[in-house]
């Protein structure tokens, strides 16, 4: 759907406290369109929003769609009983998903980089970001985490380039046509929208398809999906990975410091083309800076700065973010809620100095607990003790099939020791009662399992 801007110039956002949403919100105020928007409770995004001059209702209510309103805005966990979604429909104003309105943003970027997959996907969009900040790109960003250099997750450039993550959620990404399509990893996720890995693919392969002729999908070469997902395409296919022999873009030379910080060169097609020195740990970050390094390629960024951009980059909140210590106790909190990022997070802690790893696991939702359960189960052996908070549940109802103590018994089941406590409270004082100097504590979900790390580090 192409939306009109000359037509829809007073625009209301239903959730406009959410990390995109807030960020597309900035984006269309700072083009001068009238924006406003909602939020069910009050954040430090609706206060940043409030302080530029948008509007910012806190809870939901019909009074607030007005009848100056042009365009109604929302997310995909908005649903269609929601008040203000109500009230936008009887007054016949248009109402468009979140992804809608983003795929005609980055319409307006000749050079647009989208960033799919499911694992990734923001720290990739960020290492691209560094590297074209580095290179004087000036490019508009809209990303899924804070990235300290542009003082939060959305950055409104004068160019051509645009950088954003794409979410195969609800086919979110469907919407985009980017000139260059990054696609990290496709795995069984969101099994509460897609019915298989299968018609995954098949979503993944038809967002490829929406790349011109003359862009770039750019995938990994070792997904099991790459032949179904890259059949048939037009444009230009690069792949990358950590095998010479098939891949495009590929690592020589790795080796790993002190905190897990891995430098290597990365080539392409067989030729050296730039070493590489990150500033985040785990080997999964490898992946992820060859999937920017032939980003950045595709829009002409030179080697040299792209090398530049990646060692400045050190990573964006709750991506193994260091919060602080107490007792002696470091406390690193972690975004990982799907089985390949929990293995991923927990082997990237091994190369961090310290005796025993404690993992406080929030798992996010209930069907990917219990869908992915015999995953979880085996995701955690490079913990020493997995102490389990109750799901968070996010859009869905708790129907008592699967609980917090299901995933611990199948980690205890594949020999980690793992133990449901339940609440915040609760988990932060065993650790507190029983952790030791020199242990290192991992808050890990999509959730808010980050609260019990402040709770102990106030305590």
């Amino acid at each position: 759907m192409k939306l009109d801007f000359n037509r829809y110039k007073n625009i209301y956002f239903i959730g406009i406290g959410g990390v995109s949403m807030s960020g597309l919100a900035e984006i269309l105020y700072i083009k001068g369109l009238t924006v406003s928007g909602s939020d069910m409770k009050e954040s430090d995004a609706t206060k940043k929003l409030k302080a530029d001059g948008i509007t910012v209702h806190i809870g939901h209510s019909a009074e607030n769609i007005t009848d100056g309103i042009d365009l109604v805005v929302y997310t995909a966990a908005v649903k269609n009983t929601n008040p203000e979604y109500i009230a936008a429909e009887q007054k016949g104003i248009l109402t468009v998903e979140r992804s809608v309105l983003l795929g005609n943003i980055m319409d307006w970027y000749e050079k647009s980089i989208a960033v799919a997959g499911t694992h990734g996907k923001t720290t990739t969009s960020s290492m691209i970001s560094e590297i074209m900040l580095a290179a004087g790109k000036d490019p508009t960003i809209t990303i899924g985490g804070n990235l300290s250099t542009i003082g939060g997750n959305i950055k409104i450039g004068e160019s051509e380039y645009f950088v954003a993550e794409a979410c195969e959620y609800h086919d979110s990404f469907l919407k985009f046509y980017p000139y260059t399509a990054v696609i990290l990893n496709v795995e069984a996720e969101h099994l509460d929208y897609f019915k298989d890995i299968d018609s995954i693919r098949r979503s993944f392969h038809q967002f490829a398809s929406n790349v011109p002729e003359g862009g770039y999908v750019i995938i990994n070469s070792s997904d099991p999906g790459k032949k179904v997902i890259t059949d048939g395409l037009k444009c230009n296919v690069i792949t990358f990975g950590m095998d010479s022999a098939d891949s495009m873009w590929y690592p020589m030379n790795i080796s790993m410091d002190e905190l897990g910080h891995a430098s290597f060169d990365a080539c392409f097609c067989d030729m050296p083309k730039l070493h590489v020195k990150l500033n985040v740990p785990g080997k999964h970050n490898i992946l992820n800076a060859l999937a920017a390094c032939a980003a950045a390629a595709t829009v002409g960024v030179s080697p040299e700065k792209t090398a530049e951009g990646l060692e400045k980059y050190t990573g964006v909140d709750r991506r193994f973010q260091y919060k602080g210590q107490f007792n002696g106790v470091t406390v690193v909190d972690d975004y990982a809620h799907h089985p390949t990022e929990v293995r991923a997070t927990l082997a990237a802690a091994k190369n961090v100095k310290h005796n025993t790893c404690w993992c406080l696991f929030q798992p996010h939702t209930y069907s990917r607990a219990k869908m992915l359960l015999a995953d979880f189960g085996k995701a955690f052996k490079d913990a020493d003790i997995v102490l389990l908070a109750d799901i968070y549940a996010a859009r869905e109802k708790d129907t008592g099939v699967i609980s917090s103590k299901d995933v611990a018994d199948e980690i205890c089941k594949n020999g980690t020791n793992a133990l449901y406590l339940g609440d915040f409270e609760s988990i932060r004082k065993y650790v507190y009662e029983n952790a030791k100097p020199g242990d290192l504590v991992i808050t890990m979900g999509a959730g808010d399992i980050y609260k019990v790390g402040d709770m102990l580090l106030k305590k």
